[in-house]
């Protein structure tokens, strides 16, 4: 037994070793090891400017952007200023342009950009402790760390700090010389407007949060005037449908686009009077400029989609009995493959508008996704969501493609007969021959099996069944049946024409009518007069067969006589 425990013993140690080592090393991983400072080297820093005032505190990311906003605010532009790496300017205009550069450094720090204070480092060297061991720059000193990338008109432009040693000197943390390079086109694009300069000095003063009070107060106002516009839009789109009638394709596509149309009037004017009169402050910009963007684009891509799918509607409904005929193969076959091909373009529009709002907004970066994306959050959430749509799809698709229901194709599923009017992406409008639509999911369409009447020859064999009486003559009924075919122009393959008596039981027998039609439509209405003929003729031919027992056409109830003797002799 004690061998056991020791032997035990040793296999525990052995895995808290083997467990302790990676520990250990991801341990030693994150504290670097080194005397020597990663800073990038310089020969000066802002020898044009004078000592001002007690120094900023640089000598962390987190303390270089805490004493910066903390001396903008106070108004202490010049002791602001020795933030910036000024290398780019001669020593001679430092001073001069001190005060604006760090004015226009605090406007595009404050307003376009979201510090992630949390993950900002508060060590000298910038090691990122938190981070995991797969992170290729987990225990890593750092001398440039990237805040935010702005768009300006053809190109992105980063704002970052960077960590900078004179010789003799002591490592400090400041903003880059590329971003201070780059404040006066990211202040003339992301800066305040010539509206927000003209406004009163209280409304620009800080209200709560970030917003200023002016923002406050224009927020609500510009999202008033974008629902007026929106609405305004709508009414008008209204009233133009109005003028025109479904029966013309420009009534159609103004009934398709009114709400896209009106959803882009909501986005546009709201982006005309977000970017033209108002730059609003970071953490609200970066809410409402991809809720803008996905609404434009979402606006755009409706539109062409509703228009196309307008067009092709209106062309298919308008000749829609023309492509039911049998003889218009390749219409059916044009118009199925157009409906493909107006599915595959919404697809790629929709792929496209999401493509478009990932890369021009950096939603992933501002509303906490990247932490989802790396864990692969969401795109486990979108495939499963998706899922459904995209086998949906798939199977629309793939009855287009494979053409084993075209549009215009005579169908009889779940026992109806319909014609295929509309291949969606989920589901099929079929048209019943007494004009009620029914809607079809495309998944149980091509799960299940269905009859269509028109995929090779749109000849159809029509069967006409009718109840006899056990007497009746069928020879007599067949040279009826014969007259009718041989004068029905709506029967093809006359010689193949037949009547049969195919059952009997108890009541009387069957005799079915087979007789050809050139399509279901045609079809229909002659075995409907068929089976009134056979019926008629029966019916005379039994009235006139006199008394009983001639024979019979018409099935009749069996009457059974039985005589019981009485006995009236009692014992």
């Amino acid at each position: 037994m004690d061998r056991i425990f020791h032997k035990l013993a040793g296999v525990l140690a052995l895995f808290f070793t083997l467990l302790s080592a990676p520990l250990a090393a991801q341990q030693d991983a994150q504290v670097p090891s080194g005397s020597e400072p990663y800073v990038y080297e310089v020969d000066a820093l802002n020898p044009g400017l004078a000592a001002q005032g007690e120094p900023l505190e640089l000598d962390t990311p987190q303390a270089l952007l805490e004493s910066f906003f903390a001396a903008a605010e106070a108004g202490e532009w010049e002791r602001a200023a020795t933030a910036l790496d000024m290398s780019n300017l001669p020593p001679q205009e430092q001073a001069t342009q001190a005060e604006d550069l760090a004015a226009m450094m605090y406007e595009i720090a404050n307003r376009s950009i979201a510090v992630n204070w949390a993950s900002l480092p508060d060590r000298p060297d910038a090691v990122d402790t938190a981070a995991s061991n797969k992170d290729p720059m987990a225990g890593a000193q750092r001398r440039h760390i990237t805040l935010a990338s702005l768009e300006l008109t053809r190109r992105s432009v980063p704002v970052s700090i960077a960590r900078l040693q004179e010789p003799g000197g002591e490592p400090v943390w400041m903003f880059s010389r590329q971003t201070v390079g780059n404040l006066p086109a990211l202040y003339e694009r992301f800066g305040p407007t010539d509206f927000e300069v003209s406004l009163p000095t209280p409304l620009r003063q800080q209200a709560f949060w970030t917003l200023a009070w002016w923002e406050v107060i224009a927020i609500p106002l510009v999202m008033l005037l974008a629902f007026l516009a929106a609405i305004l839009t709508y009414k008008a789109v209204g009233m133009a449908k109005k003028r025109n009638d479904d029966d013309n394709m420009i009534g159609r596509i103004l009934r398709a686009v009114q709400v896209p149309v009106t959803l882009f009037a909501l986005a546009g004017s709201f982006a005309i009077m977000r970017n033209f009169l108002f730059t609003f402050s970071g953490p609200v910009e970066d809410l409402l400029g991809p809720l803008q963007l996905t609404l434009i684009v979402i606006a755009i891509g409706a539109i062409i989609v509703t228009v196309v799918e307008a067009m092709l509607d209106f062309a298919t409904d308008r000749n829609a009995h023309k492509i039911e005929q049998p003889e218009n193969e390749e219409s059916r076959d044009f118009y199925t493959q157009a409906s493909a091909v107006r599915r595959l373009v919404i697809v790629l529009v929709m792929l496209a508008g999401i493509g478009i709002v990932l890369v021009q907004s950096n939603i992933t970066q501002t509303l906490g996704f990247s932490l989802l994306a790396g864990a692969g959050a969401i795109g486990l959430v979108i495939a499963f969501a998706a899922r459904k749509v995209l086998g949906d799809i798939m199977a629309s698709l793939q009855i287009a493609f494979a053409k084993t229901a075209r549009i215009g194709d005579a169908v009889y599923y779940e026992d109806q007969w319909c014609y295929v009017e509309k291949i969606g992406f989920t589901h099929l409008r079929l048209r019943t021959w007494d004009d009620r639509r029914v809607m079809a999911p495309v998944a149980e369409f091509v799960g299940s099996s269905f009859e269509n009447w028109t995929k090779q020859d749109p000849a159809i064999i029509k069967r006409v069944p009718i109840f006899l009486d056990h007497r009746a003559d069928i020879d007599a009924l067949r040279e009826k049946f014969d007259e009718f075919v041989a004068g029905d122009d709506e029967i093809i393959k006359k010689d193949e024409a037949k009547i049969e008596v195919i059952e009997h039981n108890a009541q009387g027998q069957v005799a079915r009518a087979c007789v050809w039609a050139k399509d279901p439509k045609i079809g229909w209405t002659m075995h409907c007069r068929l089976r009134e003929f056979l019926i008629r003729s029966a019916m005379e031919m039994d009235a006139a067969s006199g008394q009983e027992p001639a024979p019979a056409f018409m099935p009749r109830a069996r009457e059974v006589q039985v005589d019981i003797p009485l006995n009236r002799d009692r014992d």
